[in-house]
């Protein structure tokens, strides 16, 4: 029994109605918990949970390890980070839990005094950390040629459990 692939390139989850709308229709196809959202890596389907941390929370490792500058800038201006695309559209926030969670592994602590935008909204952003820190802007460490945005929601598929696998 194994997960197997059913369509790929599903593309972006999207504001809480469509999300929900799609994962209705996955149950109604598949079963409550036949189904599983993730990517395939090194061959092997990892459900996206497990992503989050292969993936998502290890290109922001990596991009502090290259940009130790911008881990500085982060942690000397921020006292709280915010998702504004999430915020406004009910989009899910990767990037500000991924950021939070480097930072704890590190040991470190926001010790700033400003709220910083992990992104952008309509153009606008709180500082340029913002843009730089952007999944748009990040390298994705499983496939350094694209953003980690661009993996994210180009290399995400939909699986379902197979028992004769």
């Amino acid at each position: 029994m194994a997960w197997k692939v059913v369509e790929r390139r599903i593309g972006k989850a999207g504001a809480v109605k469509r999300r929900e709308a799609r994962q209705r229709e996955w149950d109604r196809q598949y079963g409550e918990s036949g189904w599983e959202v993730g990517y395939v890596l090194e061959g092997e389907f990892v459900p996206q949970e497990q992503a989050l941390e292969q993936v998502y929370q290890a290109s922001y490792e990596a991009h502090f390890d290259q940009h130790p500058r911008d881990l500085t800038e982060l942690i000397q201006t921020a006292k709280v980070l915010r998702n504004p695309h999430a915020e406004a559209t009910t989009a899910v926030d990767l990037q500000v839990p991924a950021i939070l969670e480097s930072l704890q592994r590190r040991g470190l602590t926001l010790q700033g005094t400003e709220v910083v935008d992990i992104g952008s909204w309509n153009g606008e952003s709180s500082h340029a950390l913002s843009i730089r820190l952007s999944p748009l802007q990040v390298r994705c460490v499983i496939e350094p040629k694209l953003t980690l945005e661009q993996f994210w929601q180009e290399r995400k598929c939909l699986a379902v459990w197979d028992e004769y696998e």
